[in-house]
């Protein structure tokens, strides 16, 4: 699963590598990868194919959760349509509760003491990730796992969900992703060596290219 989800992925350029020039994350920070999976919305099979992915993944780690949860806002479309093949209930959690009304942070009916698995499109430090799982635990919900997507494969990530002591698991990552881009011929081995080299150190990698030119996020 994990081969074919990162060849889709690359196929619709819902993740997309350029080396030269980079590409310019909303932090500001530069990166040879840029990941947008929203872009999976618009391909019907593909959008199966990952609520299968999700399944299957949740079958392989013993996941029985009471609802399922989606973060705002990528995350929630992926959760609907597993919600939907699992006929559970759904909620969503918000990156921050609302300023008005009831000052919601989740939306949907969440019972105190149900379990539930959080659905991600994308981890990268893991910040966001976690807060809203905390969002779940706060609304008195038992947090089964975090499940996304993809993962850039940060060590932060791996030390935001460990010292929270949360699960999470993906369907690809980024080294089954650059080893795809590999045989499909949209790396180079010797361009494979850079994005390891980002993976390593992020921040030092950007600061190294800042006066180069960058290429746009959005």
């Amino acid at each position: 699963m994990d081969r074919s989800i990162a060849r889709m992925l690359l196929e619709i350029g819902a993740v997309s590598l350029r080396i030269t020039p980079p590409f310019q994350w909303a932090s500001g920070r530069l990166s040879p990868i840029y990941c947008d999976n929203r872009l999976i919305m618009s391909y019907p099979a593909y959008r199966r194919q990952v609520a299968e992915g999700f399944e299957a993944l949740m079958k392989a780690q013993g996941l029985e959760p009471d609802v399922i949860a989606g973060t705002a806002t990528a995350g929630i479309p992926h959760a609907a349509w597993l919600a939907e093949r699992l006929d559970l209930p759904m909620v969503y959690v918000r990156g921050a509760a609302k300023g008005h009304g009831k000052e919601n942070r989740i939306e949907g009916k969440l019972e105190a003491g149900q379990t539930a698995v959080l659905i991600e499109d994308l981890i990268s430090t893991g910040g966001s990730s976690v807060s809203a799982a905390e969002g779940l635990v706060d609304a008195g919900a038992e947090l089964l796992g975090v499940l996304a997507i993809f993962t850039y494969g940060l060590e932060v990530a791996e030390a935001a969900f460990q010292e929270a002591g949360m699960r999470f698991a993906t369907l690809t990552r980024f080294e089954v992703l650059w080893r795809e881009a590999l045989e499909m011929g949209i790396l180079t081995k010797e361009e494979t060596a850079i994005l390891a080299e980002w993976q390593t150190d992020p921040a030092r990698w950007s600061e190294a290219r800042k006066p180069a030119e960058a290429g746009s996020d959005r």
